[in-house]
């Protein structure tokens, strides 16, 4: 097409829409921010968004699909503990919730009915934060040039999030009333309660640090499935792989954070080179087997009653 040679458009996410198409002849608009869905391309007009999200998308949106599910496990283990038999439902609602709300979330978004999106591929990080460079060309006058160069990865975290807390809130309690005699009438509802205050942090966290999680999310979940493994074994006094085969909650918590190691290494590697990448893969029992075989190394009432000898 034809590009109309016009005052520079100025600003890194500034752009002219497309008002009209004649043939190989494009006529523009003038110089501001561009429709959703739509970024700026080389010559500094709004094209609408075709692609799809690639490997690294898909696993970034799904990192942050995990957050609030995770979080709401954690509460519901949290606050249950051994008065109630319930938690077992509850982390299932808690699944379907999520479950739900992720289906809702690809279904309504473009193309609408669709479990596929089309997306703007992520060039840097400063895609995700066009509100920072809205130009001054007078340096009085500011061009707001603020839109999704990202589209759709930064609002869709935000549908699901509100689609998970829906359900929630239309859920949870009938099943906690019901299910949930073991626990007393003011602890019964604290799971709940908890995620109406990490629903608000993890929205925030969105906004403010959607870009940075976005490059950093892989090392964060290499860092926390590997602490919060070594804090569980350490509280729950795993020696030996005999006690985690007698008690099944601590092997499904072992194997939760094997499965969230799994998913670091591979949003790491991305799986590019599966003959390279796949091998890594058989490092993930690694941190548990090396803390069981030196636990007993390391125990305090070993190492106070050596030094009280001497040794």
């Amino acid at each position: 097409a034809a590009v109309d040679i016009q005052p520079a458009c100025l600003g890194l996410y500034c752009g002219r829409t497309v008002l009209s198409v004649n043939g190989s002849v494009e006529t523009y608009g003038d110089c501001g921010v561009c429709p959703r869905g739509q970024r700026t391309d080389d010559n500094k007009i709004c094209r609408e968004c075709v692609g799809s999200p690639d490997r690294y998308d898909w696993l970034y949106l799904g990192f942050m699909a995990m957050l609030p599910l995770v979080l709401h496990w954690f509460f519901i283990e949290w606050y249950s503990g051994k008065k109630s038999s319930s938690a077992l439902l509850q982390h299932l609602t808690a699944l379907l919730e999520c479950s739900v709300a992720a289906v809702l979330t690809l279904l309504l978004s473009d193309p609408v009915g669709s479990l596929h999106i089309r997306s703007c591929r992520v060039k840097k990080l400063s895609d995700w934060y066009t509100m920072l460079y809205n130009p001054s060309p007078d340096y009085i006058t500011t061009v707001h040039c603020t839109h999704e160069a990202v589209y759709p990865l930064y609002t869709i975290v935000f549908i699901y999030y509100a689609f998970c807390l829906v359900l929630m809130m239309l859920l949870r309690p009938l099943l906690v009333k019901k299910i949930a005699c073991g626990l007393g009438r003011s602890d019964r509802f604290k799971s709940i309660y908890a995620a109406l205050y990490f629903f608000p942090i993890l929205t925030v966290l969105q906004a403010v640090g959607g870009g940075l999680l976005y490059y950093a999310f892989p090392y964060i979940i290499l860092v926390l499935s590997l602490v919060t493994l070594a804090v569980y074994m350490s509280a729950s006094e795993v020696e030996f792989f005999k006690d985690l085969l007698v008690r099944k909650k601590r092997l499904v918590v072992l194997f939760s954070h094997w499965l969230l190691h799994a998913y670091g290494i591979i949003s790491i590697s991305k799986l590019d080179k599966l003959e390279q990448d796949l091998p890594l893969l058989a490092l993930v029992p690694a941190p548990a087997l090396f803390y069981v075989l030196t636990a007993k190394y390391t125990e305090p009432s070993r190492i106070l009653s050596e030094a009280g000898n001497g040794h």
